[in-house]
């Protein structure tokens, strides 16, 4: 078995698709509107569907706000450079909603980030090679 994807539902695809691949850097890696069902997919990631795992944005035409609920916790994604990567994300508009530092109880380097649609992104401080 391997992870496909994550699917999250998106009020601004727009907007969205700035985040991910603007912001984040991820490519549009395929989109499809299906207007039998009044919504639209597009896949997101840092590589091909054949061999990583993508984000699945999906925009439901005439929904543009959702409950995120409490129990979805975030997408995680290592980083070679956290400050420089929150600097970066900062500077092209993005919102860093916790600035890197030490998780509590633990030494990991992680910041937050927050999407247009209020999902939050952590970053994780990737260890560099011995």
């Amino acid at each position: 078995m391997r992870l496909l994807h994550t699917m999250l539902r998106v009020g601004n695809l727009d907007e969205s698709l700035k985040f991910y691949c603007d912001i984040l850097g991820m490519k549009l890696l395929r989109r499809k509107d299906y207007p039998g069902g009044e919504f639209t997919l597009a896949f997101v990631g840092y590589g091909e569907e054949s061999d990583h795992s993508v984000i699945e944005l999906t925009h439901n035409w005439g929904v543009e706000k959702y409950d995120l609920g409490n129990a979805y916790g975030h997408i995680a994604l290592g980083v070679h450079d956290i400050y420089a990567t929150c600097e970066a994300i900062g500077q092209l508009g993005g919102k860093v909603v916790r600035e890197p530092g030490p998780m509590k109880h633990g030494s990991t380097v992680i910041a937050f980030v927050e999407d247009p649609d209020g999902y939050k992104v952590e970053l994780i401080q990737l260890k560099t090679p011995e």
